[in-house]
């Protein structure tokens, strides 16, 4: 019921403020947690002395936020009085609502709570008279937040006091480290300066005045790229989900070296210096190497061919308009659909030049594209079927083992990444970054049969999301989960989370065979089957 941890950690809402001194994309997070333990007294008592007396900040230093209260939950005097009795001052605690101080829930309903944030302060002139750790002129910097379980959301809106109340404690390595070491940016700490001195290698430039900027992105994003993409669920660059930021950033990246007046491919380069950095600990960086490189390799290659003249078409576009005007989003679109330029890329451009960019009509023309792309979606069932005949429901399951046969003979590194199933064949794409061998695709295809073969009953049985990963159950679109899913378990072959329809015995499957094995998009592979 005491934890403590480190962990990976990617703020996607963090993009556009890389570059400054303190905020990145990809960050390490240090982390102490009470299950149903201690509270808000123990949690801030620990804070305080951790910061004051074992890292030895001052204590003036330091400011907090804390919950200002609205008409649905009171104002949290409790935190801001036991942080008065640890020591600090009344001029150093700042109330703030919800869009500072509130944590979760996740969904509509569940868990939530107050938090208070530890802030230090940097030393610079207040910008005003309200300048406070909300302001973002860099007076203050965000090094820790505690939150503190205490609420239950229900389905109404209303909120009640939990039972056992938890907490729940982030603070960023990279900012501590910049402080203890009287530093002004996180970019002189340790953690950067191997990657930056790396890119002064390889472009033959300073990192002074002119390019800090440059080099900041360049080093911040190649560090967060090489960490999603060596991460087990073998994520690639593509147009949406997590695929679609790891292609922001390395094409921003790509961007910014191509600034410096540097017309080839160092991605590789400097994502090696941050493998050599941080593989002794992060072996998985050192695992994944191959397919690190690989997939920058590809990704360079995608985008310069389009990057030089998207570039010169946006400068067209820009060319036409006056400081404050706005570039259509019909315009932007273009960019996006030809060049493949993310709206965010276009907006950044475009801000750099003090244009605006009509977001609105930008996603309309988005949405348009997408339904002309759909032939016949609107027709499919649940897990991509085509429809619930008895054939596509057998093929269904079928494609349950196949999954769970994957994972068996290329690792747990294998995750679904889309199906398609008619009554004439199954299409299953999942994340690898090679062709199959041979050999493995006959495994695959004789630990299916095995399974068909054996004549196992199909279990279901309803859990809440938490009991089904507890179990060992797979499943990857969290964000589509109500309170209660249902688990399908094909027993020593298959547990997944899942909402369409299933065979009652494998038996039904009769026959499995692989017809196919490709490639779908970077980094996934698809296979075609069939059974009978």
């Amino acid at each position: 019921n005491r934890l403590v941890d480190i962990q990976k950690c990617a703020r996607t809402g963090d993009i556009d403020d890389v570059g400054d001194d303190t905020h990145v994309t990809f960050f390490e997070m240090l982390g102490n947690w009470s299950l149903g333990d201690y509270f808000k007294e123990e949690s801030i008592v620990m804070s305080y002395e951790f910061l004051t007396e074992y890292l030895r900040i001052p204590v003036e230093k330091l400011a907090v936020t804390v919950f200002e209260g609205d008409e649905s939950v009171p104002r949290d005097t409790e935190a801001a009085e036991l942080w008065m009795k640890n020591g600090l001052k009344k001029e150093q605690i700042f109330f703030y609502g919800r869009e500072e101080n509130w944590w979760g829930p996740a969904g509509r309903m569940g868990p939530c709570g107050p938090d208070t944030e530890i802030f230090y302060d940097m030393g610079k002139e207040k910008c005003g008279d309200d300048c406070g750790p909300a302001c973002k002129c860099g007076k203050y910097v965000e090094i820790w937040n505690n939150v503190f379980m205490e609420y239950n959301k229900n389905e109404a809106g209303g909120y009640s006091e939990l039972s056992q109340k938890n907490v729940d404690t982030g603070m960023g390595l990279e900012r501590v480290l910049m402080i203890m070491n009287g530093f002004q940016n996180v970019y002189e700490t340790e953690l950067f300066q191997p990657i930056m001195k790396k890119i002064e290698d390889l472009t033959g430039l300073d990192c002074d005045e002119r390019n800090t900027r440059m080099f900041r992105i360049i080093s911040e994003h190649m560090r967060a790229a090489a960490f999603i993409l060596g991460d087990p669920k073998a994520i690639a660059p593509s147009n949406s989900e997590q695929g679609y930021i790891l292609r922001r950033l390395i094409r921003r990246a790509i961007r910014m070296i191509k600034r410096l007046g540097i017309n080839e491919n160092i991605l590789c380069n400097i994502a090696e210096a941050v493998i050599e950095e941080y593989g002794g600990i992060y072996a998985e960086l050192v695992r994944n190497k191959a397919y690190i490189l690989e997939q920058l390799e590809k990704e360079y290659s995608l985008f310069s061919k389009t990057l030089d003249s998207g570039l010169k078409m946006a400068e067209r576009y820009f060319s036409n308009l006056d400081e404050g005007s706005n570039l259509s989003g019909e315009l932007a679109f273009k960019l996006y659909d030809t060049f493949g330029f993310p709206i965010e890329f276009t907006v950044e451009l475009a801000s750099e030049r003090k244009i605006n960019v009509d977001i609105s009509e930008f996603e309309q023309k988005y949405r348009e594209h997408q339904e002309k792309s759909r032939i016949g979606a609107g027709e499919k069932f649940k897990g991509g079927l085509a429809d619930n005949s008895e054939q596509t429901t057998k093929l269904h399951t079928a494609t349950h083992l196949l999954n769970g046969a994957l994972r068996t003979v290329l690792g747990g590194s294998v995750y679904q990444r889309g199906s398609n199933i008619n009554a004439e064949r199954l299409r299953f794409d999942f994340s690898f970054h090679r062709k199959m061998t041979k050999e493995e695709l006959e495994e695959v295809e004789r630990i299916v049969n095995e399974a068909i073969l054996k004549e196992i009953d199909v279990e279901c049985k309803e859990r809440t999301v938490e009991e089904a990963k507890a179990e060992g159950a797979i499943g990857i679109f969290d964000s589509k989960y109500g309170e209660a899913v249902k688990v399908y378990t094909i027993p020593g072959y298959s547990k997944e989370i899942c909402g369409g329809p299933h065979a009652l015995n494998t038996g039904e499957l009769k026959r499995f065979k692989i017809q196919k094995e490709e490639s779908s998009s970077s980094g996934v592979r698809r296979i075609k089957a069939t059974i009978g």
